[in-house]
């Protein structure tokens, strides 16, 4: 049998003729049954040592794809699975899909777009994005680097679902600080981003069926993880105070919000709602889930109090995130569960992966706990309240009354309501003309809004660039 096996590549020789004779045993060149060149003949055939052929021969038999047989030669398995080279393709299976695997499909498209990575603007007013040029790296890669040098061995096996144990206590001192939870280290459970938070909740909680309150506007994230898990969903309207707890059903088993900042209005959850939804809780014996996503950032009075903080029952899970913080590649956030969730929620962890990678964890646990992290806080604080009153005074200047504002007394973005009869996509596509980046606020809608308004983020612009950012977008309108 004369075989041409191309000799071209940079592997290893033995490794070029098994896998040349290899891929004319799955083509079907060689059927099985067949005898194989004896080792010195390939060797001759190829110009080769006996001795590279003997090895290609020995890592087929080990693998199953030939038989030697005493005393009469090498053979193709038999019972080998070939397609003919040139006969047509097998169609592809139709392999069924789990409701979840399906819905997950029917997103491809829309979560494509938003992994997708967005175009470059000169002016870009995004939105949702750490600030990562004013961010501390050479105090962080110090961090990282002790850490990595003092590790123990031990410390760098698998490790508990939960998270760091240094980590979980820094967390649950800052909050306690800064946004009054009212929680001990064993709740604070590590996750990688508020992102999983989300799905670990869906997946603990939440039956096929339940129904479930969102805010109308909110975060796809969240729509999509609830849609995902079967929920049926109960869109409440967001007006200039967020969700009104009066208009919530009876029948509902979980409701997502974010009181402190809501996602993407802006509009802030005034006590008197707060203890409302807390109500509303208790009598339907339902669990609120509270996104705290962005609030560490608030520019007018007091910074307000997390609605987990006025839960007395238990009834409140807390989200948190320092992607928002810090920077998003980090991937860690935090759940901050009920005592009697503990378990469930620490099972939930390890099966889906069992733990955020340890390293990272001692790092952001040493940046915490030496106050570099709230440094890092008061600056970003003062930074963003500039470049906001920059930004207020552009549009104030360049669109006047044209647009009404909200979601500027706290976060990191603002939206602009459009008073004319104008195109969302239009005003997005013609700014972008103008190399200016504004944002659509349909897409975050259940229900079609009553108004188009277009988000604006401002923590990763300079002042020169929002006021020209705003100047150029004065004439798109």
């Amino acid at each position: 049998m004369e075989l041409v096996i191309p000799l071209a590549g940079r592997d290893p020789l033995y490794r070029q003729v098994y896998v040349g004779l290899r891929a004319a045993i799955l083509s079907g060149r060689i059927r099985g049954g067949e005898r194989l060149p004896s080792t010195r003949e390939l060797a001759g055939q190829l110009g080769l040592s006996r001795t590279v052929v003997v090895i290609a021969y020995d890592q087929l038999l080990a693998e199953g794809f030939v038989a030697g047989r005493g005393g009469s030669g090498t053979y193709v398995a038999e019972g080998l699975t070939a397609r003919r080279a040139g006969a047509p393709e097998a169609s592809s299976a139709q392999l069924r899909l789990s409701r979840y695997g399906a819905h997950v499909a029917s997103l491809s498209p829309s979560l494509s777009e938003l992994a997708r990575e967005p175009p470059t603007h000169r002016y870009d007013f995004a939105y949702g994005r750490s600030d990562v040029d004013h961010f501390p790296f050479e105090a962080w890669r110090r961090i990282l680097l002790r850490c990595a040098r003092e590790a123990q061995a031990g410390e760098l096996d698998y490790a508990a679902s939960s998270g760091s144990r240094t980590l979980r206590e820094a967390v649950c001192a800052h909050l306690r600080r800064s946004r009054a939870v009212v929680c001990e280290p064993s709740q604070v459970m590590i996750v990688n981003g508020s992102q999983q938070a989300l799905d670990l909740i869906a997946r603990v909680l939440i039956e096929r069926g339940d129904r479930v309150v969102i805010e109308d506007p909110s975060y796809q994230g969240t729509r999509e993880v609830l849609r995902a898990a079967g929920a049926r969903l109960h869109p409440a309207p967001v007006d200039c105070e967020g969700l009104n707890p009066a208009n919530l059903p009876d029948s509902a088993k979980m409701a997502f919000v974010t009181p402190s900042h809501q996602f993407p209005t802006g509009a802030i959850l005034p006590l008197a709602r707060r203890q409302l939804l807390l109500d509303w809780a208790r009598r339907r014996n339902a669990v609120i889930v509270e996104d705290d996503y962005d609030g560490e950032f608030r520019y007018e009075g007091q910074r307000l109090e997390s609605l987990q903080g006025m839960d007395t029952q238990g009834r409140v899970i807390y989200v948190g995130t320092f992607s928002r913080t810090v920077f998003s590649a980090l991937r860690i956030g935090y759940l901050i569960v009920p005592k009697a969730l503990q378990g469930a929620f620490a099972a939930a962890k390890w099966l889906c992966d069992r733990h955020t990678p340890t390293l990272e964890q001692e790092a952001l646990a040493t940046f915490i706990s030496t106050g570099l992290y709230e440094r890092h806080l008061r600056r970003l604080r003062k930074k963003n309240g500039v470049a906001r009153d920059v930004l207020l005074q552009a549009i104030d200047r360049h669109l006047g009354d044209r647009v009404e504002v909200t979601g500027d007394g706290s976060g990191a973005h603002v939206v602009l309501w459009m008073r004319a009869q104008l195109s969302e996509k239009e005003v997005v596509a013609r700014a972008a003309e103008r190399g200016v980046g504004v944002y659509g606020i349909a897409q975050y809608f259940l229900k079609t809004p009553s108004k188009a308004g277009v988000l604006l983020g401002y923590s990763r612009m300079g002042e020169r660039e929002i006021r020209e950012g705003v100047r150029r977008l004065g004439e798109v309108f």
